[in-house]
């Protein structure tokens, strides 16, 4: 691990209470996590890890509730606030589950608001991540850790319809659901899966390792520069 004057600080957006496997995966790749619930934007970070949760509010993407679970309002704008000045400011971005939605529909794309009762069960489980396959598109980063077909766990009812104008879908389940985003020309990537359950202490036989999608991050975080560490590391936990 990076010694603490050179780890990269990580601004993490979640559920309060429901941060701390993403908080272990960020310090096992070597950054320094700064989470919150609702944090405002803070550019002495390196990069900015959205974290997986409840649905985004439809009208956010210019439609009517379809299907879609009531919406933390505070959440979203915040989120959607946070994506903006990150992107502006050009630092990496890693979405998570919700974090993948959040970029897509910051950017301008929209969501399947749910998967139907046919694709459904193979993405969620009441009690447990459900575990697919799914297949990588040639070239793309997941592609490249992983190979061209692995398993992931999934544990979500809502996915990518639309994708936004510059993001590319590099990863489908073997059912086309969406798994994955990526921006071709810069440090953002959006996961539907969960590689902080899926690494570390919680890794499992039956799926790849997520370590290497933090190692990837955190990588990039630490080619944005020096930031500041004059404020103290905040973990809700």
């Amino acid at each position: 691990m990076c010694d603490a004057a050179r780890s990269p600080r990580i601004l993490i957006s979640g559920a309060d209470g429901k941060m701390s496997n993403y908080v272990r995966a960020v310090r096992a790749a070597g950054g320094t996590p700064v989470s919150g619930y609702c944090p405002p934007p803070d550019l002495s970070c390196a990069g900015l890890l959205l974290c997986g949760g409840g649905d985004l509010d439809p009208v956010l993407y210019g439609q009517p509730d379809q299907g879609s679970q009531p919406p933390d309002p505070a959440r979203d704008q915040a989120e959607l606030e946070l994506f903006r000045a990150f992107y502006q400011a050009g630092r990496p971005i890693l979405g998570v589950c919700r974090g993948m939605q959040i970029i897509n529909v910051a950017l301008g794309g929209t969501l399947l608001q749910d998967l139907g009762d046919v694709r459904r069960p193979s993405h969620t489980h009441p009690q447990a991540d459900q575990v697919h396959p799914v297949r990588a598109q040639p070239g793309s980063l997941l592609h490249t850790l992983y190979g061209p077909r692995f398993s992931v766990n999934s544990s979500h009812h809502q996915a990518v319809d639309c994708p936004a104008p510059g993001l590319v879908l590099t990863l489908r389940a073997v059912d086309g659901v969406p798994e994955a985003i990526e921006h071709p020309s810069l440090p953002i990537l959006g996961v539907q899966f969960h590689p902080e359950r899926m690494s570390g202490p919680l890794l499992r036989p039956d799926t790849v390792d997520g370590a290497p999608i933090f190692r990837w991050f955190l990588a990039l975080c630490g080619r944005t520069g020096p930031v500041s560490s004059s404020t103290q590391e905040v973990s809700q936990l």
